[in-house]
């Protein structure tokens, strides 16, 4: 896909969802829908954590970094899937393609490490909640926020840049909707046995290893939680964590599928799969943290409360 090479073509094909005509329209409607839920949760969780003083806590400046983090994943894709849907013109410019794949895996890997850094701060609060002000000072938090961030553009960096070296020999035709490093190394007319094993290593490492983070965490987290003699703070305890377990399980079930092992899913697969943790988790992540969350559920209905005195006014 080098710019230098002949065959590379001046813009590409996303055939997307075209081999089922009839879906674009009720697909179109529905990713809309999903798309302008995302912006105004997550948009939400952000206005709401940094007005509300009582969400002045680590915890709540992880979940707006996610919110942050989110919103900027699901529009790297959205607006041109829903460009796509909406007319016969699938095409996506030469750059454009290449600035989705090397953004989308830049926010991709940047949540991974992100979600853990969240259990990371759920198993200080729970376990060593004495030491939690002293350990999760704002210093730490944001260097934990930078890495998280860095991370993923060092594996953009890496895995977009081996890819767009492969000659496409003007292949130009994307049986996807995004422009996505697994999809784009399928597309090659070359030998790409190093690419789909780097691929797999950096895929594991950027899923499994934060995964298994987690795991540590939440497995220390549930032997503190079963030690509490009050049901309520048993209660309160798993509720705080168990929004963070759904959207982890949310996001890493396909991703560990996409990634771990890129060539063995067929390609309706990967497009449901991506779908998945580029729209549908995205979505998700604010109804299930607010509705879990009586904190984030006040702050949430004294906001609303407040513009709607001040319309009134």
């Amino acid at each position: 896909m080098n710019a230098g090479n002949a065959s590379t073509p001046k813009f590409f094909i996303l055939l997307g969802f075209s081999d089922h005509p009839w879906l674009e329209m009720p697909l179109f409607t529905v990713v809309l829908a999903a798309y302008i839920c995302t912006l105004v949760g997550n948009i939400s969780i952000i206005v709401v954590s940094r007005v509300d003083p009582q969400l002045d806590s680590p915890m709540y400046f992880f979940l707006s970094n996610l919110s942050f983090l989110d919103v900027c994943f699901t529009t790297t894709t959205t607006p041109q899937l829903l460009l796509n849907l909406w007319g016969p013109d699938k095409s996506i410019t030469y750059g454009g393609c290449v600035t989705q794949f090397y953004v989308f895996h830049f926010l991709g890997a940047t949540e991974c490490i992100l979600l853990a850094m969240m259990s990371l701060d759920r198993y200080v609060a729970i376990c060593k909640p004495l030491r939690y002000p002293v350990i999760m000072q704002q210093q730490l938090c944001i260097f934990l926020v930078v890495m998280a961030w860095l991370s993923g553009l060092a594996n953009s960096l890496l895995q977009s840049s081996l890819t767009i070296q492969l000659p496409l020999c003007g292949n130009n035709k994307v049986d996807d909707f995004l422009c996505e490093v697994p999809v784009m190394i399928k597309m090659s007319c070359a030998d790409t046995t190093f690419n789909v094993a780097m691929l797999s290593i950096v895929g594991t490492f950027y899923s499994l290893v934060p995964l298994s983070l987690i795991l540590v965490s939440y497995g220390f987290i549930v032997a503190t939680v079963l030690r509490i003699q009050s049901s309520e703070g048993k209660k309160k305890a798993f509720n705080t964590c168990s929004s963070h377990v759904i959207v982890v399980s949310l996001f890493y079930g396909p991703v560990i599928s996409m990634y771990v092992q890129p060539s063995t899913n067929s390609q309706d697969k990967n497009k449901l799969m991506s779908l998945s943790y580029s729209l549908v988790t995205p979505m998700l992540n604010p109804f299930i943290y607010t509705l879990r969350n009586k904190d984030m559920k006040r702050a949430m209905t004294s906001l609303l409360v407040l513009l709607y005195h001040q319309r009134r006014e």
